[in-house]
């Protein structure tokens, strides 16, 4: 019987064991061929704020996107950094940002910056760190104080003109008029549309010529 326990207990042991090297070796995998200062877009819902976001903004028939975050390695350790409703402006590790995605049923794509700008990733990480700790702007209208997703980017990368600020619309380009969502989400806020004040959107960030999308993870 004493034998038999022993082996149990072995065998449970060498179990564990391998369960945690597997685990590692995921994360391992995860990461391994990520860079320092890719660019990990959440792919858009349907509906709600995500469905309104890209109703107005998507440019491309491969890209519908509502949220992106810029990633920094450091030695084993992998975060990104991006802004979010939850928490604002944030340093997150990888594997709970990728969590938090899935559980919403969002996928993550990974884009990179083409060789030609590649130097420009540690300035724009240093500056993102430095805007780490500001609170979400939930009015989506640019202020210093304040930042939502694709906001945190640009201002990260803006020394270098990466992205660019454009003329933001919130028509429905099925029906040429504002988009009712908008319309309403500004109205409780006792705002106007800001049609035309300038702006970013992930999925703008992602049309850039100076990026290429690179896989799913």
């Amino acid at each position: 019987m004493k034998a038999i326990l022993k082996n149990n207990n072995v065998a449970k042991i060498v179990a564990i064991t391998c369960f945690f090297i597997l685990l590692t070796a995921c994360k391992n995998s995860i990461s391994s061929n990520l860079k320092n200062g890719d660019l990990l877009f959440v792919t858009a819902k349907e509906d709600g704020l995500s469905g309104a976001i890209n109703n107005v903004t998507q440019k491309q028939k491969n890209a519908s996107f509502d949220h992106i975050g810029i990633l920094q390695k450091e030695g084993k350790n992998t975060f990104v950094l991006h802004a979010a409703p939850k928490n604002g402006s944030q340093k997150q590790n990888l594997e709970e940002f990728l969590k938090d995605q899935a559980n919403d049923g969002q996928k993550v794509i990974v884009y990179r910056l083409k060789p030609e700008f590649q130097n420009v990733i540690p300035n724009a990480i240093e500056k993102a760190n430095s805007m780490l700790g500001k609170p979400y702007n939930f009015n989506y209208i640019l202020d210093e104080n304040s930042y939502y997703c694709s906001d945190f980017i640009e201002r990260a990368f803006r020394r270098d003109h990466i992205f660019k600020l454009e003329p933001m619309t919130f028509i429905d380009p099925k029906t040429g008029e504002n988009n009712t969502f908008w319309e309403e989400f500004y109205s409780r806020k006792k705002l106007k549309v800001p049609e035309g004040e300038l702006g970013c959107n992930p999925n703008g960030l992602a049309a850039s010529d100076k990026i290429e999308r690179i896989r799913e993870l």
